[in-house]
């Protein structure tokens, strides 16, 4: 029997006091959605709706017909007999007992065949409160049906390829089931052999998983960590469709990042723009607001720069999707974060089928952060040699020096390439496309630290395992939290990951196989130069390099 949590007799007691509190209002719309699926216990599996309240309740690919109460005192060794006796029952025996069991609501025995777990002593249940519990289980997801995990015991596992000793849930849920045992022989060609087996066995239903197997005492006698496989439902593994809402959210998302670009550029015209819109925004004690019409003439010069940042971002996805097409995976629409001091903190993209492996989740990941980071410098480098060019004198900007101690890679390179007199002053004048550069990079090494589900965690995750992540997330929040790194904008890009992106990713299809040597040091040399890029300069070393025009420690 898939892994079906027990509920304490304290919680049953503390249930049935809420209960009845509720009747009059929820016993009526609970009996009311039961029996609409009493109805319905004819399909084998489809998608159900129900409407309760004027809302549609939707029940993904439910057996109506092997609906089962949650066990209420029982001990796992009830519920493994239970779950034995059921499947050695044929299918028309079980259809039979199945359709007496839902069309009576006498007793809790008559609801379920696991009875075996309640106790004779026990409290008394009202039929409601079995409707509810019932209500629950359907409410849930999808679980693997115990006749197809005998099937694929007998069908896939054996002596050479993997002997299954125990039992245990698997998924966010306990949906799910894996088998822990001993590996008969390369854990990759068991692997396939598996797949295989499984798609033949039963069809398109399962997805089968390779992981590491949880709590081991000691690694795998072939050499590397003992493995496990777990076996859910696809409907409740892969991910779902994108719906209209997304889609709208998505448009609106790219349309203030746009504008938050446009005041990037805006902003970085400081030196021209007029002292009364200049005093309202800098000035914390100024009250009155300005005429923001002032503003409209500086839009148009400001829109090659939101072209600029806003060109990284899509970069950035574009890498994204090149390296997920290869590798068959697919990837969801972007939703853009807009940010007023760098234009935008990048883009949320969600996989839309399950990696194949931690190879494959590690190439898509670095892929968009290594095409934006290289359109970037790329950027950041012409628009420091043009900086120096008289040529174009005219399209410079002024910019106050101390902006270049934000970073100590960013800043060395500008110090090497205007030389210390240039930037040894009050403010320096620029191409926009520095600062354009400037951004994108921040950007694409925020994007690169090794936490939660960002580009550099999924990265982390892929090259050195979830423990790994764990580790790294939390030095990088501790940082973070510290204005160790990214200065000022260390605080919201916390916040950001906090909130959207915290959690760490989905596990592979083969959640075990290494990247291999060469993938793990590039991106220990990706973090470096994160770190380097992040970094701010204190006072003492910027004056000691001629970067800004520091008057006091």
């Amino acid at each position: 029997m898939v892994g079906m949590g027990t509920l304490p007799s304290a919680s049953i007691v503390s249930l049935n006091a809420r209960s009845r509190a509720f009747s009059n209002g929820l016993e009526g719309r609970i009996r009311a959605t039961w029996e609409v699926a009493q109805k319905t216990s004819c399909s084998k599996q489809a998608v159900r709706s129900l409407r309760r309240d004027g809302s549609s309740v939707i029940l993904m690919g439910r057996h109506w017909r092997s609906l089962r109460c949650c066990a209420l005192n029982g001990e796992d060794g009830q519920e493994e007999k239970s779950s034995s006796n059921s499947v050695a029952t044929t299918t028309e025996e079980k259809e039979r007992s199945s359709g007496d069991e839902l069309m009576s609501e006498q007793t809790p025995a008559s609801v379920s065949p696991r009875t075996s777990g309640v106790s004779p002593e026990g409290p008394i249940y009202t039929s409601f409160q079995i409707d509810s519990f019932k209500l629950m289980e359907l409410l849930g997801p999808e679980k693997v049906d115990p006749t197809d995990v005998k099937l694929i015991k007998e069908k896939l596992f054996g002596y050479s390829t993997f002997w299954v000793t125990k039992e245990e849930p698997f998924g966010d849920f306990g949906e799910g089931i894996l088998f822990l045992g001993n590996l008969r022989g390369n854990r990759e060609q068991v692997f396939a052999k598996l797949q295989r087996l499984l798609t033949e066995t039963t069809g398109n239903k399962y997805n089968l998983f390779m992981v590491e197997e949880p709590n081991s005492d000691a690694p795998d006698p072939r050499g590397g960590p003992r493995v496990s496989f777990g076996l859910l439902r696809k409907e409740v593994s892969e991910p779902g469709p994108t719906t209209l809402w997304q889609y709208v959210i998505a448009l609106l998302l790219i349309v203030l990042t746009f504008g938050s670009c446009v005041e990037v550029g805006i902003a970085s015209q400081l030196k021209s723009l007029p002292p009364d819109v200049v005093k309202y925004f800098t000035d914390p004690n100024a009250t009155e607001a300005p005429d923001m019409q002032l503003l409209v003439p500086f839009v148009e010069s400001a829109l090659p720069m939101a072209y600029g940042l806003l060109g990284v971002h899509l970069f950035h996805e574009v890498g994204h999707f090149l390296a997920a097409f290869p590798k068959k995976v697919k990837l969801g629409i972007p939703y853009f974060i807009p940010n007023i001091t760098l234009g935008s903190f990048g883009a949320i993209t969600q996989f839309k089928s399950i990696l194949p492996d931690r190879k494959a989740k590690f190439d898509i990941s670095v892929a968009g952060p290594f095409a934006g980071a290289a359109l970037s410098f790329s950027m950041f480098i012409l628009g420091l040699m043009l900086s120096s060019n008289p040529e174009v004198a005219g399209d410079l900007v002024k910019v106050p020096s101390v902006l270049f101690q934000g970073s100590l890679f960013l800043g060395l390179i500008s110090r090497w390439t205007l030389g210390y007199t240039a930037m040894h002053a009050a403010t320096v004048s620029i191409h926009p496309l520095v600062i354009a550069g400037w951004c994108g990079l921040t950007t694409s090494a925020f994007n690169m630290l090794p936490v939660g589900s960002l580009d550099g965690g999924r990265a982390m995750q892929g090259a050195f395992g979830k423990n790994a992540l764990v580790a790294f997330g939390l030095t990088t929040y501790a940082m973070l939290g510290l204005g160790v790194l990214g200065g000022p904008l260390s605080l919201p890009w916390g916040l950001y990951v906090l909130i959207c992106q915290r959690a760490s990713e989905k596990a592979c299809l083969n959640d075990v196989t290494e990247v291999g040597g060469l993938r793990q040091a590039g991106l220990v040399a990706a973090i470096f130069l994160v770190v380097l890029t992040l970094l701010p300069l204190w006072d003492g070393l910027a004056e000691e390099l001629g970067i800004g025009l520091i008057t006091s420690f």
